[in-house]
């Protein structure tokens, strides 16, 4: 499965004092479980915003 819903969620923390913003994209496991996924545990990627859509690539890729 290829689609389905997630949710942004902010958790906000406390380091030194100071209160930050920590923003997680949750994606559904029937997505994330899917073989064409292209993502693993642990993977670092690349977060940008193109117009309307954030675009999540895997660091290393061409670009």
């Amino acid at each position: 499965m290829l689609e389905g819903t997630g949710k942004v969620i902010n958790r906000p923390t406390k380091t030194g004092g100071k209160s930050y913003d920590k923003f997680f994209i949750y994606i559904p496991a029937s997505v994330a479980k899917d073989s064409a996924f292209p993502f693993k545990s642990g993977d670092e990627v690349i977060v940008r915003i193109e117009g309307d859509k954030l675009v999540v690539e895997k660091l290393g890729k061409s670009r």
